[in-house]
């Protein structure tokens, strides 16, 4: 019988009495460790339910306390001090370490997360420096690769320049024709109301002409490029390295930089300044068609001030940036695709990166010609 009583006082409980001044107080009793209180886990919850830290808690009769014991009372206070509380002086230092948790886990979380940032932050411009390393290598490759193909001729490879000026050119003027058609018609429709409220609608002609031949043709051309041409380039090369037919060429002695990378940025430098000629003759004839809509302005009036509102300069400066913008996105495209791993996963993600990145620098390059072209066809 008396085992029996100690083993029931191991058993933590939770009662409701009075005190002399009649004040309702919360004993807590028998052992609150993890081994007596995790088989009546449930049953003490329900208990705590409705006792708020407010009350009057004695926890002198506590036999045996843990960290998981002073948690169960700690969460059920709602995470702070009971405002009465009576317990003995050897569980005062769990309570103290929960009161502290707080202030600790800050100065333990924020340094890690701040070395986190750091590190991420590190790694992302290692990252960088290794493509932009990478992109100059290849750069030199296919500069050396061209050099070695205008001086032996019969090296160049005609058929891969031509099949892919094909691929990248003619099969683009569909989308670029439709997308130019409709940004001409909405950049006419929105510029002839402003112009129509100040009688300036005769200025048509140049803000469209200006936008469309000097910014808006180019960008747009190559932003579409970048996402069929380029993505297709990338996911070409990635499959040859998954198929492993990169290290198979490698092996017998070819060199995939003249027959891979060089026929792939020559045609895209060839049929970039071509594509960026038909968006803009495609753009422009849907702002006149814009025009002559809401402003009543004839076909032959924007064509006769078209000239004289655009300078020649403009024209070839977009052809420029044409030019460069397809050298790039095909540079990028076979740079992404030559990184990719024999894995699908890798497939997919390089693909992806290759677009984001060859937009990316499209915009950059932009900003850069418009910076150092300011005073240039104005």
């Amino acid at each position: 019988m008396a085992s029996s009583a100690a083993e029931n006082q191991d058993f933590p409980s939770l009662s409701v009495e009075r005190n002399a001044d009649g004040q309702a107080v919360v004993k807590v009793a028998g052992a609150w460790n993890l081994r007596a209180i995790q088989p009546l886990a449930r049953a003490l919850r329900e208990q705590l339910t409705g006792h708020t830290s407010g009350a009057h808690w004695d926890l002198s009769d506590v036999s045996r306390m843990d960290h998981a014991g002073a948690m169960m009372l700690w969460r059920a206070w709602g995470k702070q001090r009971a405002g009465h509380l009576n317990l003995r002086p050897e569980h005062e230092g769990f309570f103290a370490h929960l009161e502290a948790g707080p202030a600790l886990a800050d100065l333990r979380v924020k340094p890690v997360e701040r070395r986190r940032r750091l590190w991420v932050a590190g790694r992302s411009v290692v990252t960088l420096g290794q493509h932009m390393i990478d992109v100059v290598l290849l750069l030199g490759k296919v500069s050396l690769a061209f050099v070695d193909a205008v001086r032996h001729p019969s090296r160049m490879p005609w058929k891969e320049i031509s099949a892919n000026i094909y691929r990248t050119g003619a099969q683009a003027l569909g989308i670029t024709a439709l997308v130019g058609f409709l940004i001409g018609v909405v950049l006419s429709y929105l510029s002839a109301q402003q112009l129509k409220a100040y009688g300036a609608g005769i200025f048509i002609v140049n803000l469209l002409g200006i936008s469309v031949v000097r910014e808006l043709g180019p960008v747009l051309a190559a932003i579409l490029v970048a996402g069929r041409s380029g993505s297709a380039m990338t996911a070409q090369l990635g499959v040859m390295r998954v198929t492993e037919e990169i290290d198979a060429m490698s092996v017998m002695g070819i060199p995939y930089t003249l027959r891979l990378v060089l026929p792939r940025v020559i045609a895209l430098a060839i049929s970039m300044p071509l594509i960026v000629l038909w968006t803009n003759a495609i753009a422009l004839i849907g702002g006149m068609v814009a025009a002559q809509y809401e402003l009543d302005i004839s076909v032959s009036y924007f064509l006769a001030e078209l000239p004289n509102a655009v300078p020649v300069a403009n024209l070839w400066l977009g052809l420029g940036k044409g030019l460069v913008f397809g050298g790039l996105i095909a540079l990028l495209a076979c740079h992404f695709g030559l990184r990719i791993q024999p894995n699908t996963e890798s497939l997919g993600i390089g693909t992806t990166n290759s677009v984001v990145a060859a937009i990316t620098i499209v915009i950059i390059v932009d900003a850069i010609f418009a910076i150092l072209f300011s005073s240039v066809g104005v």
